[in-house]
């Protein structure tokens, strides 16, 4: 299959369920390079490279962050999509835009920005994400919002509670909220896309891990699919490991990346030729379609279970996220009880939490720090380094 050829379920840009709003197409890019372009010219993106993976931006300048996240993600996805015959294009959009509504200081900043929602909606980052490309941003004279297609919105939107996609489905009809009313799945993109996610922050963090010195490359030889590739660089290099730690670590990442890209490119061949899908409609009307095989979803899991006992809840990592948690808590009260101190574009004619809530998660690290450090007259982080 070449690499320009779509396998008949794959998303066709010709045949997308359009935009919100009717445009006239473009000459020389296809609706879906269209949205990418349109995404990474987005101030939200631009926004994620000050936006906290795991370590606050602060903490170092070689750790991932929510921009360098999105790209590797990207990366993976494509990669896959070229084998299985998808839509490459729309991959990438998805992927670099996934990540848009999410808070500074990480999931941490997440957890408490819901906390404060609880009572206005609450708050989660994938609906947030949407919010950004339909409504936050302002580029165009036309319309709020970047008038992405149907395929990139529903991509973005992982998940959304049936009652919430009733209310929404009331206002926009037959729009990507219909799938969670059906129990139908997304396009093999948006599966491809979330399983990219995973593949990519699992690797990355192990990375970084080691990096920060709260992982050791002993304590990961404990997750089998660690110790599995660990034990074939051992093999080939016998003396990289002493003489080069990064380098070896690195080989060790690669092999473990590769074997889980082609894990998910065969087991997904497996799955969509039992199924008989042949085409967009019948992917929804399926059940989950892009996979691991069973051997390696289990080792994922297990290594996903490591990183969070041994790495995101590390107490390093928690003192830190928890004077995240403390500076959004803190703005959140300050802006509602003065709402006057918002932007001037945040204070047009919608509910006041949820218009502080949109000026939160637009905010970088760093910006929270200084409008923290402004308003309560406190570092939090004085002490770091």
């Amino acid at each position: 299959m070449s690499v320009t050829e779509l396998a008949p379920y794959a998303c066709d840009p010709g045949r997308s369920r359009g935009r919100r709003i009717a445009e006239a197409p473009a000459p020389t890019r296809s609706d879906f390079q269209r949205d990418r372009d349109r995404i990474v010219h987005s101030s939200a993106f631009r926004r994620l490279v000050y936006k906290t993976q795991v370590f606050l931006n602060h903490e170092g300048d070689l750790f991932r962050t929510r921009l360098t996240h999105s790209l590797e993600v990207a990366q993976l996805g494509r990669s896959i999509a070229r084998s299985l015959g998808l839509n490459e294009d729309l991959v990438e959009t998805v992927a670099l835009a996934h990540d848009l509504g999410h808070t500074p200081f990480g999931h941490a900043g997440q957890d408490a920005l819901n906390d404060c929602m609880q009572g206005h909606g609450g708050f989660e980052h994938n609906l947030q994400s949407l919010r950004v490309v339909d409504r936050l941003e302002r580029r165009y004279p036309e319309w709020d919002g970047l008038n992405l297609c149907f395929e990139t919105r529903e991509g973005i939107l992982k998940r959304c509670p049936r009652g919430l996609a009733e209310r929404l489905d009331a206002v926009e009809p037959g729009g990507i909220w219909q799938r969670f009313l059906r129990g139908e799945q997304p396009s093999l993109e948006a599966q491809l896309t979330n399983l990219a996610d995973e593949i990519a922050y699992n690797a990355h963090d192990i990375d970084d891990g080691v990096r920060s010195g709260l992982l050791s490359i002993e304590a990961l030889r404990e997750v089998p699919l660690f110790r599995q590739f660990a034990q074939s660089v051992s093999a080939d290099h016998p003396h990289l490991e002493a003489a080069e730690p990064r380098r070896y670590l690195a080989e060790v990442i690669r092999r473990m990346l590769s074997a889980q890209v082609y894990d998910v490119i065969d087991a997904t061949r497996l799955v969509l030729s039992a199924s008989g899908v042949d085409s967009v409609d019948a992917v929804r009307r399926a059940g989950p379609l892009v996979c691991f095989s069973e051997e390696m979803r289990v080792r994922s899991a297990e290594l996903k279970r490591f990183l969070f006992r041994h790495l995101y809840r590390h107490p390093q990592v928690m003192a830190t996220t928890e004077k995240g948690r403390t500076i959004v808590r803190e703005l959140f009260s300050a802006y509602t009880a003065d709402p006057g101190a918002l932007p001037a574009e945040y204070q047009q004619g919608q509910d006041t939490a949820r218009a502080v809530a949109d000026y939160l998660a637009g905010m970088t690290d760093r910006f929270a720090c200084r409008e923290h450090r402004r308003l309560f007259g406190r570092d939090l982080f004085a002490d770091a380094v």
